[in-house]
């Protein structure tokens, strides 16, 4: 197994990409602890972790508290003695697209960038600086395909401030893997396109024109699974991937194709 005996901690474990990355770092061996807001949405994936014989715990936290990071990491490490893995999987606020920027309020441009920034900080910096200590560790973040669309799709989507914190989060990576790189830690984002697992109900046509729309604009002529990003930041987070950092890994199917 990829994870076996590493110690994950998973913020945003409720959502679909945090709790889908969840169940699979415990499949492939990880004790996993699932960090989130809502205790009740953590504990129906802690009881799927644990029905397939996994280990998981559960910490309700806000990601964005410096403190109570630093509380809940505090008793964690206190437990275990150490954290392999932090994977930041909340919501960068994507519902705020659809609006032409010269339409747009400040607060919804700047809420995206500022709400996951402080998140990413908050949790990528409260697990360097344990990992850094111990010497090892992998931080891993996450991004969409939103931080490098081309114009076809920036007119379709309106992104607002969405893509401005997507870029922003795989800055604050780079940035990042490279004051621990030396202390033996590794950063890693994900840039997943739209998941279509996750897309709201809407009419069939409208949604057919939607998936058209986005499949066509992709080299594999589909977008990605839920699964296919879950295995992805199993991989990244294992010691098979010990040469990545300051990566943004592409998991657009090819609706993005430029170099990083």
């Amino acid at each position: 197994m990829l994870l076996q005996n590493k110690v994950a901690v998973v913020y945003g474990a409720a959502g679909a990409v945090g709790g889908a990355s969840a169940r699979t770092f415990a499949r492939e061996g990880a004790r996993v602890f699932l960090v989130g807001r809502t205790g009740e949405s953590l504990e129906r994936v802690a009881d799927e972790i644990r029905a397939a014989d996994g280990l998981a715990e559960v910490g309700v936290v806000d990601a964005l508290d410096p403190d109570a990071i630093e509380a809940h990491l505090d008793g964690l490490v206190a437990t275990t003695g150490r954290i392999d893995i932090s994977l930041n999987a909340t919501s960068l606020r994507g519902d705020l697209q659809g609006t032409p920027l010269r339409e747009m309020s400040v607060d919804d441009f700047t809420l995206p960038a500022l709400t996951g920034l402080r998140s990413n900080f908050c949790t990528g910096t409260a697990a360097a600086r344990r990992m850094t200590t111990a010497g090892s560790g992998v931080i891993v973040t996450m991004s969409t395909s939103a931080s490098g669309l081309a114009g076809r799709d920036r007119r379709f989507h309106t992104t607002g401030g969405f893509g401005v914190a997507c870029a922003a989060v795989e800055e604050f990576t780079r940035s990042l893997a490279a004051e621990v790189g030396p202390h033996g830690v590794r950063v890693v984002c994900l840039r997943p396109d739209a998941l279509p697992e996750t897309w709201p109900a809407e009419p069939a046509s409208e949604m057919e024109r939607f998936r058209r729309f986005m499949t066509d604009g992709t080299a594999m002529g589909r977008m990605p699974t839920l699964q296919e990003v879950a295995d992805a930041a199993a991989f990244v987070s294992s010691d098979r991937a010990g040469a990545m950092t300051s990566t943004i890994v592409n998991l657009t199917c090819g609706s993005i194709m430029n170099a990083n």
